[in-house]
């Protein structure tokens, strides 16, 4: 195993999109000795619960919980601790929360660590919008007005003055936001379709290879992989894709 296959392995976050442990466990059999990371979202985390994630750090596995906490400071900051405690290793709360939100999931944080100096920082992340949102949802729904980039790239600049590690956007975005917020600014990008794949809910997508030479930090992978008929190959293909950018 090479160093630039470690490296982009890295940066391939498996979404483990199913409704409980026993399938997830099942799809972690094959993905064994994949240096990525493992995605767990409400469904599972909801099924399966933190023992589910303690198990997934006590296989060696980077872990993104994908929770997106969205709700007064205080409860925020609270749930951020819990996590921490957790031992995860990126989580994410909405940038539609505000300032005052996302600082509170940083005050949750750094608590944690001051009660217990073996843990360790997590990445914060925000949502900024989803990949699913289309310019007539964003406007004529959600009631923002302007185009998804401007929305996107606002909700960026909020979140690096909160003192966040980077936000979640479409891959589409993530040079922009470099522009704006700089390059160390991380961005996580879902709605990642390798070429000739259902495109399914995602409105704003790219292949692995596009992503990544836009910049995308991190991309979060789920039914091409998961609902593939080989998930190992098709994982591998999405790495050698990723390296080959």
């Amino acid at each position: 195993m090479n160093e630039q296959y470690k490296e982009m392995a890295g940066r391939l976050i498996v979404a483990l999109d199913y409704p409980d442990a026993t399938q997830a466990s099942a799809l972690l059999q094959e993905l064994e000795g994949i240096p990525c990371y493992i995605k767990v979202g409400m469904q599972l985390y909801y099924a399966a619960g933190p023992d589910f994630v303690r198990d997934l750090k006590t296989r060696g596995y980077k872990v993104f919980l994908d929770l997106k906490m969205h709700d007064i400071p205080n409860t925020v900051k609270g749930g951020a601790e819990s996590i921490t405690r957790l031992g995860v290793d990126m989580f994410n709360v909405h940038a539609a929360g505000g300032k005052d939100m996302m600082n509170a999931a940083l005050d949750g944080v750094t608590k944690a660590i001051q009660s217990d100096r073996s843990l360790h920082k997590p990445l914060i992340i925000a949502v900024t919008q989803l990949t699913s949102t289309g310019q007539d949802v964003l406007n004529q729904e959600i009631g923002i007005p302007g185009t998804v980039k401007d929305a996107v790239l606002r909700y960026a600049e909020l979140t690096k003055d909160a003192g966040l590690d980077g936000v979640v956007a479409s891959a589409m975005e993530s040079s922009d936001i470099a522009s704006v917020c700089g390059t160390d600014f991380v961005t996580v990008t879902p709605g990642i379709r390798p070429a000739g794949s259902d495109q399914g809910d995602q409105k704003r997508v790219l292949t692995p290879g596009e992503a990544i030479r836009n910049g995308s930090s991190y991309i979060v992978v789920g039914r091409p992989i998961t609902a593939a008929e080989k998930p190992r190959a098709a994982a591998e293909q999405i790495i050698k894709e990723m390296m080959e950018a």
